[in-house]
């Protein structure tokens, strides 16, 4: 992990950048999947856990997309296999969190009776503790076996004036 964070000359600049980035992946698609389970809640569309898998679902794709082209700079075809299917799962591991935590608030919002906007915003909270636990988790698995190593047929570069790596084919 140490190694993940090291901040020393070029190199720690663009793992300070990429951290960045993919903070700022987080966000955004926090925000994509926060509007969708907050409208689903508060309308009462669906369960709080259906809503949570739509939103989860909805989110995973701008998650994704900015994560292999943005943070890590992946170009190309994309892996079913080595790329889009780990991500799923990895992302599905924290719906399966996270819609628990969901429908436990919830439960525990109808039996206290907490006013829609106060059930909304437990259940919304809910959601975002259970995929922020997993955070560093995913990073480490999106730099390490994902994004992180060159697919075969790829050659890392480095681009001298920014110090940013780029993958291109081979």
């Amino acid at each position: 992990m140490h190694r993940l964070l090291s901040v020393t000359g070029r190199a720690g600049r663009h793992r300070i950048g990429q951290l960045i980035r993919y903070g700022s992946v987080s966000i955004i698609s926090t925000v994509v999947g926060l509007s969708v389970l907050g409208t689903l809640v508060t309308t009462r569309a669906m369960s709080p856990g259906w809503a949570n898998i739509v939103a989860t679902a909805t989110g995973t794709v701008p998650s994704f997309e900015l994560n292999r082209r943005w943070v890590w700079r992946r170009t190309g075809a994309r892996s079913v296999t080595r790329e889009v299917g780990p991500f799923c799962v990895m992302s599905f591991l924290g719906l399966a969190l996270s819609t628990l935590t969901v429908t436990a608030a919830a439960a525990w919002a109808a039996h206290h009776a907490l006013a829609p906007a106060s059930r909304t915003m437990l259940v919304e909270a809910a959601n975002v503790a259970a995929f922020g636990s997993l955070w560093i988790a995913q990073f480490v698995v999106l730099d390490r076996v994902l994004f992180g190593r060159p697919a075969a047929g790829e050659v890392r570069s480095i681009d001298r004036g920014s110090g940013n790596g780029s993958l291109e084919a081979a």
